[in-house]
């Protein structure tokens, strides 16, 4: 058995089942990669695939135990790989950050420049995508960690972090009526809304704050950029509802209402997969994101049995608040 074999079925069935797609991921052929999950399939005496032809149909009961456990065999060999480069030279080395373009865009670049002065040898790689598509580069390893609001609870691989929590502005034209008066829910709801898309930046905390109050608002665009949202608020096409972060102060045309009174606080955090080595790099990042992830507090979280007992570690902390 080699460990090339195993990363051949684990990354078959990230593919769906497409040898082609995994060849061409893993920059080799597809008669490699076919050969060689059969040369384990024999070894191991069991079918991992089941095949209709020369196409793989599903994976066999024993081939989801093998896959399993070859994942968790990947990531140790990753974190041995980790740990060696650690010994080697302690500020050298590659870290990859998966987020969204808010937190890219709008909060993450000081922070980002400050870790670059302070470890100019570390390669930073930036992948941008939604919370679900980025919480997924984290879990198959493509990512060392991931910073999002949205969606990362739904992968139990997954250690997260609070950083931060932040709240809305409605953006509207200047002289616009909802800039006189107080500004509730029901008014806002008179105004067709151009705000995130479904999953993006704390969309479902503003869907379930209309719903409280059984509204009904009418959303007639979104986007995932912010910058793309105040884009048509300028052309009339509606009332934005965006990130106070990605207001932009100097912006003439619009104007900025605080909403954090209409909807629930939403919290922003940093996740990463269980069982991995972190280098020394990637924790003082961690501390540049925030004093209150230490050393001490983000290794005790690693080693958490439960997201609950991850939850007891920073329910001391008070977050700031954007």
């Amino acid at each position: 058995m080699k460990l090339q074999q195993l990363r051949y079925v684990w990354e078959v069935a990230r593919h769906g089942l497409n040898i082609s797609a995994t060849a061409e991921s893993l920059y080799t052929s597809q008669p490699g990669v076919s050969k060689q999950i059969r040369l384990l399939e024999d070894e191991l005496g069991v079918q991992i695939f089941a095949r209709s032809g020369k196409h793989l149909t599903h994976i066999t009961p024993a081939g989801k135990t093998i896959i399993e456990m070859a994942g968790h065999i990947l990531v140790e060999a990753s974190n041995i790989k980790r740990a060696a480069q650690e010994y080697l030279d302690e500020k050298r080395g590659t870290l990859a950050i998966a987020t969204t373009h808010t937190q890219a865009r709008y909060w993450l670049p000081m922070r980002i420049a400050a870790f670059m002065q302070r470890y100019p040898e570390v390669h930073l790689q930036m992948h941008q995508g939604s919370p679900k598509q980025i919480a997924e580069m984290a879990v198959q390893g493509e990512a060392d960690v991931v910073i999002a609001t949205e969606a990362l609870e739904l992968y139990e691989e997954l250690i997260m972090l609070p950083i931060y929590h932040w709240n809305r502005s409605i953006v509207v034209p200047r002289g616009h009526p909802l800039a006189t008066g107080p500004l509730t829910l029901e008014r806002l709801a008179d105004y067709p809304l151009v705000t995130y898309v479904a999953g993006f930046t704390g969309r479902s905390q503003l869907d379930r704050a209309f719903e409280a109050r059984h509204l009904r608002p009418h959303v007639v665009f979104t986007a995932s950029d912010a910058d793309v949202i105040t884009c048509y608020v300028k052309l009339g096409l509606g009332v934005g509802v965006v990130a106070n972060m990605a207001v932009d102060p100097e912006e003439s045309a619009l104007q900025a209402l605080d909403a954090s009174h209409l909807f629930p606080t939403s919290t922003t955090r940093i996740a990463l997969r269980r069982r991995t080595f972190v280098r020394r790099f990637v924790y003082d990042f961690f501390q540049l994101l925030g004093p209150h992830l230490t050393h001490e507090r983000v290794e005790a979280a690693l080693n958490a049995r439960s997201r609950e007992e991850v939850e007891v570690l920073f329910a001391d902390v008070k977050l700031p608040v954007l």
